[in-house]
């Protein structure tokens, strides 16, 4: 019995079993959320794609630490849990994957291909310690995460609906937003003192031009009828934040647990609003 504790505490571990930004799950959530219910319907596909686009987000984790522990970032005895939940992880993705393919869904697979490069590249950043702050591929990995809303709604409605790629950049062009305005707030949290208002809007700048594009973007697409007008909605949202985060109420000072649950907020209302607008008539 003593044995079996020790093993059991020797492969769950909570940090290598599970990711630590906390707020990284909204990116996945958010776009496969959005997939499924654009579809208006689940099916036991649509279930194995959300096992599998799980799996292949928390591999991400053990994965990690595994390479930090080969290059002499982390302790040794660190691969040993590593390697059991990479393995768990990876059984479970394919399995699922596996189903997919039986079912009919195998150009799905298609999607993985750039998130398997986009793996490569992060993992490779991790093996020369320079992944901290590496803004585009945030960016870009946030798209990654992003395919799985045209994903969960071809599975949905059954066949690839050209209509899932308007869906895939809708939701990118929020992430990209919401990363970089999380920067914007974590730079702001060191200074010493609110700026000046020239000061905030040069450091807001970036932030403001993504969601002033944003909102922009959708509100064109929704005087073309491509998209219902009330889809302007959560777009709005996240420009009036950005506005109030970058001119109003500067992060002076603030931990960054705070700034993350704000993130959090924000991006559920805008993943709860963009679902009640895309499926309005």
């Amino acid at each position: 019995m003593i044995n079996a504790a020790a093993k059991q505490r020797t492969f769950f571990v909570r940090h290598i079993a599970l990711p630590q930004d906390h707020g990284s799950w909204v990116f996945l959530l958010s776009p496969l959320l959005i997939g499924l219910f654009a579809a208006g319907a689940w099916s036991l596909a649509s279930g194995l794609l959300v096992i599998a686009a799980l799996a292949a987000f928390l591999i991400r984790q053990p994965m990690s630490i595994a390479i930090k522990a080969l290059s002499g970032r982390r302790p040794r005895r660190d691969l040993t849990p590593a390697r059991f939940w990479v393995s768990l992880y990876g059984l479970v993705g394919l399995a699922a994957l596996a189903g997919l393919v039986y079912l009919g869904f195998g150009y799905l697979l298609y999607l993985a291909i750039p998130g398997l490069g986009v793996f490569i590249w992060h993992l490779l950043l991790i093996s020369r310690r320079a992944e901290r702050r590496q803004i585009g591929v945030e960016i870009v990995g946030s798209g990654v995460l992003a395919l799985a809303a045209p994903a969960a709604l071809w599975v949905g409605e059954g066949s690839p609906n050209p209509q899932g790629w308007l869906l895939f950049a809708l939701v990118w062009l929020q992430s990209a937003a919401s990363i970089v305005y999380a920067y914007l707030r974590l730079d702001q949290r060191v200074l010493a003192e609110a700026p000046d208002l020239r000061a905030r809007l040069s450091m807001g700048r970036r932030a403001l031009l993504y969601t002033t594009f944003n909102a922009g973007f959708v509100a064109a697409l929704a005087l073309s009828n491509l998209v219902t007008t009330w889809l302007i909605l959560p777009y709005l949202l996240q420009w009036l934040e950005s506005l109030w985060g970058a001119l109003y109420r500067p992060a002076v000072g603030y931990k960054p647990t705070r700034i993350g649950v704000r993130q959090l907020i924000v991006s559920s209302l805008f993943t709860v609003i963009f679902i009640l607008a895309w499926n309005a008539t």
